[in-house]
């Protein structure tokens, strides 16, 4: 009895030898260079995604620009992951308020990235730039507003791309036009004049740049251009800097014009 249980115990570790060999080899002609399947590759840190439907309504109106060429200001937004953020910074102090803005464009508008529930995302500022810390798969919405006493238009884009027409940017594309002293909440990729795809920040691979155009070099960055009406007189930088050196008392007595 005892030879017929050796004689099975035999046996059977001859046929687990044999699936553990037929398991555990791959046939190559080059040994050494054997090539195993990998993930996709992708850059570090986030993107936006062309993210669900949301009801957001438009009406058109006409718009002059003061100069068709020239935007009376532009900046950006930067935005990334807390890593990645933390790799530019170094040390981080984060803030959840507007960003500082370049003049004159602080003191014309007010831009940001706010959450689903309305606040900031938190920020910070290294040397003339803003950066925003988002988060993978949560929505945001790019907030405007208009500190002037006149109707300004705004252009905006995302990743490089139109947030009108999704397609290259531009600021000689046309944008959202503001009231005095109105704010605008711009919540994805124009698909019509009713809604828009959300903006939801995404591994880079998904964003709508790269899965429409294939290309993510300008991933990371919000750029806004602001054009006043044509018949506006609003101050530039060069013309805020000439009243700042004015000289309330220049030597000499008053002759006639």
């Amino acid at each position: 009895m005892k030879s017929i249980l050796r004689l099975s115990e035999s046996i059977a570790c001859a046929v687990l030898c044999f699936l553990c060999s037929c398991t555990s080899q791959i046939a190559t002609n080059n040994p050494s260079g054997t090539q195993f399947a990998q993930g996709p590759t992708d850059r570090p840190g986030l993107g936006t995604k062309w993210g669900e439907t949301r009801q957001s309504r438009i009406d058109l109106t006409g718009f002059q620009r003061a100069n068709p060429e020239h935007p009376l200001a532009m900046s950006a937004i930067y935005y990334n992951d807390e890593t990645g953020i933390r790799a530019m910074a170094g040390a981080v102090a984060w803030q959840r308020t507007w960003p500082v803005l370049p003049s004159p464009m602080q003191d014309l508008v007010s831009i940001g990235l706010k959450d689903p529930i309305g606040f900031f995302y938190p920020g910070l500022i290294i040397g003339d730039r803003w950066f925003v810390v988002g988060h993978e798969g949560r929505r945001y919405s790019i907030f405007v507003e208009n500190k002037s006493d006149f109707r300004l238009e705004i252009v905006l884009s995302v990743d490089g791309l139109d947030v009108l027409d999704g397609k290259k940017a531009s600021v000689r594309k046309r944008g959202y036009v503001l009231a005095p002293h109105s704010r605008l909440k711009v919540e994805g990729f124009r698909q019509s004049s009713e809604s828009v795809a959300a903006f939801r920040f995404s591994p880079v691979r998904e964003s709508y740049a790269a899965e429409k155009y294939g290309k993510t070099g300008n991933v990371g960055v919000i750029g806004v251009a602001i054009y006043n009406e044509r018949g506006t007189n609003l101050p530039t930088g060069q013309e805020v800097h000439k009243r700042l050196m004015a000289n309330p008392f220049p030597n000499g007595f008053a002759t006639p014009p």
